[in-house]
């Protein structure tokens, strides 16, 4: 991927950034400028909470060119909470355990090295199992 289309799609790579749309309120990713729901202009950016469910997944074994160093890996379809569902890797797995309906979070991870070793990292979105640990401040359940 040329640098300049990199840095087009960071916010949506680096955040899970989004469309919604003001006629139907149908969640989009990726943006897409035109709702898949309704037909209409939907160009409001609406920042996904990166938190969702594995819908179904693979392991890939033979890898395309740029990602043979991090075979096997597991892609899934994951389905955000919004509602969209999105392919993406997934990392930090305990021995390979994934299962359809768990839950995972995104994370920022590097997906590859563009070019020799002195090119370009490329960034992006993957998701891993939901680590519900409280925050700072946050009250722990009872």
């Amino acid at each position: 991927m040329e640098i300049a289309r990199h840095w087009r799609l960071k916010k949506q790579r680096y955040g899970l950034v989004g469309e919604v749309c003001p006629h139907c309120e149908a969640k989009i990713f990726p943006p897409r400028d035109i709702c898949p729901s309704c037909g209409q202009e939907a160009r409001d950016l609406y920042q996904f909470s990166g938190r969702g469910e594995v819908y179904s997944y693979t392991t890939i074994y033979q890898a395309p060119s740029g990602f043979d160093e991090t075979a096997p890996y597991t892609v899934a379809l994951v389905k955000l909470d919004e509602g969209p569902i999105i392919t993406a890797q997934l990392t930090d797995l305990e021995d390979d355990k994934v299962e359809i309906g768990m839950p995972v979070e995104m994370v920022t991870r590097k997906l590859r090295t563009d070019g020799d070793e002195r090119g370009l990292l490329v960034y992006g979105y993957k998701f891993r199992p939901f680590q519900n640990i409280p925050q700072k401040n946050e009250a722990l359940p009872h």
